[in-house]
This record gives structure tokens, sequence and C-alpha cells, in this order.
């Protein structure tokens, strides 16, 4: 474990840039490492390329997150574990900390059927964290739909990793640091990221929301973190110094919070 905990910048908080774009903004600003999220760029899915980039920019990638979301479908094929078979050799290619994964969606019935048992024996296999992320209801007006299988709450089912996110609990309508203590150690890897709770999943820059990210940090500073921070937060309508300035200031409230004051983008 690093003397600090390392703060990353996930390739999803700068779409609809590329990958490229990431390493070079994120080496700017100060961040420690780059959290790939594999999607229809090339670079994301190839381990030569990034590796390069992270040489180049002197950068760690800490988590591979798996093509599982809605809009990715398609990329690596239809078979969800062949998607989460290849983003496990990627990670383990360019040296990354775990793989994110999504639940499965609830059409995916023989995928969910086995995802408990089949997360555990591919971890156990690859020798790598898959840390599966919480997720939410779908929620319109007073109807909610639970998309996900076996369930949105990784509190109730045994997996030995998880990604955190923040601004999913917020949408899920669940105290985040509530359920940062109940998860404990399990946390492997947190999704930073605000919001107001709507029924939009809001990434918003922490600090400009209502959830209690500050406190979830400090939380994770006291209980010894071993993990990576990785910001995630939506900038696709943003400017380009917009993108930037929000990005830093994203950076520096994790620095704040995380204890790291005298770090590079604190302030």
């Amino acid at each position: 474990m690093s003397d600090h905990i390392p703060v990353h910048l996930s390739t999803s908080s700068v779409y609809p840039e590329n990958a490229a774009y990431a390493f070079d903004l994120a080496e700017r600003l100060g961040y420690d490492g780059v959290e790939i999220m594999v999607w229809t760029d090339p670079v994301t899915q190839e381990a030569g390329a990034l590796k390069a980039l992270a040489r180049l920019h002197r950068l760690e990638i800490g988590a591979i997150h798996a093509p599982t979301l809605l809009l990715a479908q398609r990329l690596w094929g239809w078979e969800p574990w062949g998607k989460v078979e290849r983003a496990l050799d990627l990670a383990l290619d360019v040296g990354a900390q775990c793989v994110v994964v999504h639940p499965p969606f609830r059409w995916q019935r023989g995928y969910a059927e086995s995802f408990v048992e089949g997360v555990a024996q591919r971890q156990e296999r690859w020798g790598l964290p898959i840390a599966v992320e919480n997720m939410f209801p779908w929620r319109t007006g007073a109807s909610a739909m639970q998309a996900y299988l076996p369930g949105p709450d990784p509190r109730d089912y045994p997996y030995s990793d998880v990604t955190f996110d923040i601004s999913h609990a917020a949408t899920a309508g669940v105290d985040a640091l509530e359920m940062a203590r109940d998860l404990g150690p399990r946390i492997r890897h947190l999704h930073l990221g605000d919001s107001f709770g709507s029924f939009k999943d809001e990434h918003l820059v922490p600090g400009r929301g209502d959830q209690r990210c500050q406190e979830v940090l400090e939380h994770l500073v006291r209980i010894g973190f071993g993990g990576v921070v990785s910001l995630e937060v939506g900038t696709r309508k943003m400017k380009p110094a917009e993108r930037e300035q929000a990005l830093a200031e994203s950076l520096a409230f994790a620095r704040r919070h995380l204890g790291q004051g005298h770090l590079p983008g604190a302030r």
C-alpha cells in the first residue's frame, strides 16, 4: 500500500474525447493515474497502446471498466462472460489493480443466474479482483423497475470486492456514508461523483451536489483503504476549458478530503 490513496481520472470523465486526451489531461492536472472505460475508442481495447500512453504520461492504470454499459452491449461480442474475461486479460497486461463490472441486466437471465459464483470463480482463476459496482433502480415518477439481477445493491451478495459509486447510491436513494460503512473492507475501488439524488444518474463534480462525498473520503482514510479513488464526473456538455476546470476542482476536492493538501492538484 502506498503512503497515500491514489486519485485517478476515469476516461468516462472526458467523454466524448478519447483515451489519449484523458491521459494528457490527467498528467497536466496532477492525477496519479487513469481508469480505462472500455469503449469504441480502439485505444481502450489495446494493451500496447494503453501501456505506451501510461509510460508517456508517467501515470498508472488503476482499473479496467469492462464494457457492461447498456450502450456497449455489442462491444467485444454478445457473450457477457467473454467480455469480463477479455477485460481481465487486458487488466493483467496493463498492470491494473482490478476490473470493474456492473451486475447483469434483468434480460440477461442466464448470465445473472451464475453471476455471483462466476465472479468468484474468475477472480480466483485470474488472480485479480472483479469489483462489482453498486447500481440503482430505473425510476420514472412514482414507478421504479429493478433493471439489474441478481440485484443492484452489493450489500445483498457475497462479492469479495466492490466498486462503490457515490452517484449511483444517490440515485438509489441510499445514504452514501452508511453504504460505505456497511461495505467496509470490501470496497476495492471508489467512483467519486456527486448528485442531488434525482432519477438521473448525475455524476456531478464532488461538492456541487448534496451527497456525503467528503465524509466518505474521510471514512476511507480512517479504515486504511488500499484501493484507488477514481473521479467519474459527467462533462459531456462542457467546453474544454470548463471541463478542465471541473476536473481540476474534482481532484482538489479529493486531495483535500483524503488529507493530501500538499500533493499536486490540491488547493
